[in-house]
């Protein structure tokens, strides 16, 4: 999940306390849309997440079983309204970071996607990837 903070914040999770960051993240179960199981990935919202729209699909071939990612981004929420916010792994401290601190200290895989993520959002389209590599990009309004 992509969650903006203000006009510059991105919300991160540490989950190792030390500054291990990474993107907020759940599962899809079989009768979920990736927008409704982001509801779960961090309750304490009043009101739940005001989830915008998938901005990437993510897929990749593992051996055994093929793995998709689903990439949602939320309105922006204001500092105030993380607060509230729990996280799914109790360990992690959720932290809002600069867009660009948060972006550069992500795993190299999640930063691509937070990257491909922002710019999708920015420009009005989803992106369609297979083993991180852009397959296709639709514009939102032809969806």
């Amino acid at each position: 999940m992509l969650v903006p903070v203000g006009a510059d914040g991105l919300l991160t999770a540490d989950v190792t306390g030390h500054g291990h960051l990474v993107l907020p993240v759940g599962n899809v179960e079989d009768h979920q849309t990736p927008e409704e199981a982001a509801q779960y990935v961090l309750p304490g919202a009043p009101n739940g997440l005001p989830v915008l729209r998938r901005v990437a699909v993510d897929q990749i071939q593992m051996r055994r079983r093929k793995v998709i990612t689903h990439i949602v981004v939320t309105s922006s929420l204001t500092q105030r309204d993380t607060t509230r916010l729990t996280y799914r792994d109790p360990r992690a401290i959720l932290r809002v970071l600069h867009t660009t601190q948060a972006v550069a200290n992500l795993p190299e895989h999640a930063r691509a996607r937070a990257l491909l993520g922002l710019q999708a959002l920015a420009i009005g389209v989803i992106a369609y990837l297979e083993d991180g590599t852009v397959q296709r990009i639709e514009s939102v309004a032809n969806l």
